[in-house]
């Protein structure tokens, strides 16, 4: 068979004039005797909705009940463009990850993908059936749903693209037309990428870009599914191909690809700890435990045996590691926690930093010369990353991408 696995995002599905539409053009795919899987997200909203529900009836909510909620808006999506679909007498049916097994382990709200099984989608594609699959989320070992956290959509697509054998996995968006040098939204003069390699789209996914979840792309990396990201409107032309970066032309390579924003990172401040072997240790590892992504973490000259230590967190943990902190108090013996959630995390991403010198010191210079002050750096082989104000985000993005010559 030859399969088509298309991912519609939540603007694409944000209301019913737009379903019909994806509907119009599946019924198109499939009178050319195409085999296809659409896999959709919540409506546009629906689940910051019901996310803020879960916040009114308590801070830190029962995860199980939690993803059960959450998870609720893909399903009535899958059943609506099922509905769409067979209005246009295309045989159609929406099914749930426990109807063909998408299996996942214990952990709601931050799953990780045990298995994918295919069988009961093979079975109704060979009866001429399109499959609409709510993306998002799973199931675990309890027939329990689990999710896969924000633009888990992206992740349940291309699960079935490999499970399925797809040659690669379309992301189809309704506001942007593939993957951009930086947020087309905060800078008009943003380029759209044609290629990008897998290793430099999880590092701007991790960063802050919204177009793809990291976890998707990691998945993508290791099993070598080439993702095809292009607007919802005008999908047969464009968009930006994720793939291996050999398989890049050298022509669209360059020493910084893209730039990315996060908004939606905390930074905590653990004040007069003691210096020694092993605190560190006490610190993180129930952070760990609970799932929470920790991502930059400095800490500072020792004093009288001393120390402070800063590391970074997404805002939607940070109740969650407080509570962990200040239930391990006694542990860990220090003076005060400082919290601070106006930062914001600019980040230059490209491959070409492996092999280009300077780039680092470009970017220092650039930002001293806007008057923004960084209050904390990480590196890798190929991003660096700076923690600064969030209030000059904006300023930071238009400056760092005039000075790279991405535009």
């Amino acid at each position: 068979m030859d399969i088509i696995v298309q991912k519609y995002g939540g603007t694409s599905v944000a209301n019913i004039r737009k379903i019909k539409s994806i509907a119009k053009n599946v019924s198109k795919l499939k009178k050319k005797n195409k085999s296809i899987v659409i896999v959709v997200s919540a409506m546009a909203g629906e689940t910051d909705r019901l996310h803020n529900l879960t916040e009114k009836i308590s801070k830190i909510p029962n995860e199980r009940e939690y993803d059960e909620i959450v998870s609720s808006g893909e399903k009535v999506s899958a059943g609506l463009v099922a509905m769409a679909l067979m209005d246009l007498k295309v045989k159609s049916i929406s099914l749930a990850p426990a109807k063909f097994g998408l299996l996942t382990d214990d952990l709601h709200s931050k799953a990780t993908i045990l298995s994918v099984g295919t069988k009961a989608i093979k079975d109704y594609l060979k009866k001429g059936y399109v499959v609409v699959v709510p993306g998002f989320q799973g199931v675990n070992s309890k027939g329990d749903t689990t999710t896969f956290g924000r633009g888990g959509s992206d992740l349940t697509a291309v699960a079935l693209a490999s499970g399925l054998k797809a040659s690669h996995c379309e992301l189809l968006k309704d506001d942007v037309d593939g993957i951009y040098t930086t947020d087309p939204k905060l800078y008009k003069d943003a380029k759209k990428i044609n290629y990008i390699s897998y290793a430099e789209m999880l590092e701007m996914s991790s960063l802050g870009s919204k177009v793809l979840q990291a976890k998707a792309v990691e998945y993508a990396n290791n099993l070598k599914i080439k993702l095809h990201v292009k607007s919802t409107s005008n999908s047969s032309k464009g968009g930006t191909w994720v793939m291996d970066e050999k398989s890049i032309p050298i022509k669209e390579q360059n020493a910084v690809t893209g730039i990315t924003h996060d908004l939606k990172q905390s930074k905590i401040t653990i004040s007069g700890i003691e210096d020694k072997p092993g605190v560190a240790s006490r610190i993180f590892k129930p952070i760990g435990a609970a799932g929470i992504v920790v991502d930059m973490i400095v800490q500072n000259i020792s004093t009288d045996n001393k120390t402070d230590l800063t590391f970074t967190i997404p805002k939607v943990d940070l109740n969650k590691t407080l509570k962990i902190l200040k239930t391990n108090r006694a542990k860990l013996n220090y003076d005060k926690l400082i919290e601070n959630k106006d930062i914001a995390l600019i980040s230059i991403v490209g491959a070409g930093m492996k092999t280009h010198t300077g780039v680092a010191t470009k970017m220092f210079d650039t930002l001293s010369k806007s008057k923004i002050n960084i209050s904390m750096i990480s590196t890798s082989e190929i991003k660096i990353s700076c923690v600064i104000d969030q209030s000059k985000c904006k300023k930071a993005i238009k400056s760092l991408h005039k000075e790279f010559k991405l535009g």
